[in-house]
């Protein structure tokens, strides 16, 4: 079957104008490929007045016009033409014309597929996921922090403006984050945002074809992409079908007044994530969740719009089959049209059978969380799509129990409702991330605490996401502002007195946390049973929490010590798993035990025995 694409005219392409008179200013998305499963796209094109033209296609084999719609506004039109299978590489061509006579041609291209798109392998968890925000990470091209026609120029004292960090400041440190045991690299949005002030942290999107010049290209985005690729790691595109900026072109000229969702005064969303599964929920509650703003900067966008909903199924596509990315995040997945998202996720996932996306669903009840997930049978009939959610009820139980002098019930009570997903291992795993504390802050400044976080995020079941500066222990202490959340990662500007890729200027404890985090995670590069074992845990003791990661072949026992005291663990108390003494070696330490029957825990330590 043949599914409708709308294509919006952003870029000028091509153009031939035949009586002197160009009206076409915009095309979306840029060009098409053949041999797509969506292969019916629904043209929106941008212009002066380009309703008065009547479009015709030129004759192309396997490639047919199917309908021309009108929008409110006279300077949008929607075409739609059809892709067969047997359609060719090449630039189709679309005749304006009126009354008969044509006024120009415009030439869309249709683009061969590159080798092996369509099986692109999504992140899983036998991943490990670095978490970048671009501007804070590195400056890899000092010659684009400020660019010509951008609103908001560098200014690295503004602890929310714009610093300079970018792709090739990632693309130059690709080998160091892998040499950290990551496997994928999820940034922050990286598309324009060229909005007058705090449009460094990218959720504020102006162009939805186009990374914002102060990160680089789309050309250098694809090589990040392919080099990302070629040292073994995936590249996650931080997505968002929710809102846009309020300087996005369209703005300032909408197709019509439902593009967007409008109120007769600025209405913000409630935030009441319940509603999806209240059965009181009242329908002015739930509008206002959908619909309302989350911040006047950032209109909603009203994806029961069926040319807005082509266009964010379009526009998702083809980053995807541009660039080659093996996965998205997907910002505040709730908020938008539940429907749309279902039918979203779904034309991704029959696109790339084996891709990954991962839906932001910040809230702190699994109930809530698990319902997003594929698999899900939900009281209210509703089904998903989405095979990954981010853990954040893990997160809060993590960071709880380790703060609790007394006790880890909070994390193993959390975990124990597993039973309310439909896959627990393809949950993403954090200690923190872009918009909360960070870890270290979060823990008091406790080194040895954020090596438990550490421990447990990267041996428990699903995917684990580590942001970016955790390894060298960054904090905000004192302040919840999120430009110091995201301060500059040191040594990623030229003249940092100190370096965090050399640990010039590092102190001790940094580069001790550096040194085990990157020994956690190369070791969790290659153990299968980590990756997708099964999972047992044992209810926690005199601050001791205990649990094994297991299969057919391999037992690994994960034992957390939070108490400021050492702890002498009877190995009889985990008979069940273990059926006898243990044998085998501490991977963190590499102490080695044979036919022990206790275990002597030092304080505030993870050990991770691999079980002979």
């Amino acid at each position: 079957m043949r599914i409708a694409i709308t294509l919006v005219m952003i870029m000028v392409l091509n153009l031939t104008p035949l009586l002197g008179q160009n009206t076409i200013e915009r095309v979306e998305p840029p060009n098409w490929w053949v041999g797509m499963e969506y292969n019916s796209i629904e043209l929106l094109i941008y212009g002066k007045d380009i309703a008065a033209n009547d479009v015709r296609l030129k004759t192309y084999e396997n490639v047919q016009l199917q309908s021309v719609k009108k929008a409110a506004n006279p300077n949008y039109l929607f075409v739609t033409i059809a892709i067969g299978e047997q359609a060719q590489p090449g630039n189709l061509q679309l005749d304006f014309h009126k009354n008969g006579t044509s006024t120009f041609i415009h030439e869309y291209e249709l683009k061969a597929r590159e080798n092996n798109r369509k099986n692109i392998a999504g992140f899983n968890s036998t991943d490990a996921i670095y978490l970048i925000t671009p501007d804070r990470f590195v400056n890899g091209d000092p010659d684009n922090d400020a660019v010509a026609g951008m609103l908001e120029k560098p200014n690295r004292k503004d602890k929310g403006g714009r610093h300079g960090g970018d792709v090739q400041g990632i693309v130059n440190s690709l080998d160091a984050i892998k040499d950290m045991g990551f496997t994928a690299i999820w940034t922050n949005p990286i598309l324009e945002n060229n909005m007058p002030s705090y449009s460094y942290h990218g959720y504020a999107i102006t162009d939805f074809y186009k990374v914002d010049p102060r990160y680089g290209s789309n050309e250098s985005y694809k090589k990040m992409v392919e080099k990302a690729s070629d040292k073994g790691m995936k590249v996650i595109m931080d997505m968002i079908a929710n809102h846009c900026g309020l300087e996005h072109w369209w703005m300032k000229d909408l197709p019509s007044e439902d593009w967007i969702n409008q109120w007769d005064t600025y209405t913000q969303t409630n935030h009441k994530k319940t509603v999806v599964l209240d059965p009181y929920a009242t329908k002015k509650d739930t509008k206002e969740f959908f619909d309302g703003w989350f911040v006047p900067t950032m209109p909603d966008l009203n994806q029961r719009n069926a040319s807005m909903a082509n266009y964010l199924i379009q526009n998702t596509l083809w980053w995807i089959e541009y660039s080659g990315i093996a996965g998205i995040r997907m910002d505040t997945y709730p908020y938008p049209d539940m429907y749309f998202m279902r039918d979203w996720t779904a034309a991704v996932m029959k696109e790339y059978p084996n891709f990954n996306i991962v839906g932001e669903e910040w809230v702190l009840r699994p109930t809530i969380v698990s319902y997003w997930q594929k698999g899900k049978e939900n009281t209210n009939g509703y089904t998903s799509e989405l095979k990954s959610v981010m853990d954040f009820p893990i997160q809060h139980a993590l960071s709880t129990s380790l703060n609790d002098a007394g006790s880890w019930n909070a994390v193993y009570e959390e975990l124990g409702q597993d039973y309310l997903y439909p896959d627990p291992k393809n949950l993403v795993v954090f200690p923190d991330n872009h918009d909360m504390s960070r870890i270290y802050t979060q823990l008091n400044e406790d080194a040895d605490l954020v090596k438990l976080a550490l421990t447990y995020v990267a041996t428990v079941r699903g995917i684990p996401q580590i942001y970016y500066g955790t390894e060298i222990l960054m904090g905000n202490k004192g302040t919840e502002d999120h430009g110091i959340i995201r301060t500059d990662y040191p040594g990623g500007w030229a003249k940092d007195k100190v370096n965090a890729f050399t640990g010039d200027g590092l102190t001790k404890e940094q580069k001790d946390a550096k040194a085990y985090l990157s020994k956690l995670f190369n070791w969790r590069k290659n153990v299968e049973v980590i990756h997708n074992g099964k999972l047992i845990h044992f209810a926690p003791k005199d601050n001791i929490y205990v649990y094994f990661r297991y299969n057919e072949h391999q037992k690994v026992m994960v034992i957390l010590n939070k108490d400021a005291n050492a702890k002498l663990l009877d190995v009889v108390e985990y008979k069940e798993v273990l059926k006898g003494s243990v044998s085998g070696k501490d991977v963190l330490t590499g102490k080695q035990f044979k036919n022990a029957n206790t275990i002597n825990v030092p304080a505030k330590t993870a050990m991770i025995i691999e079980i002979d």
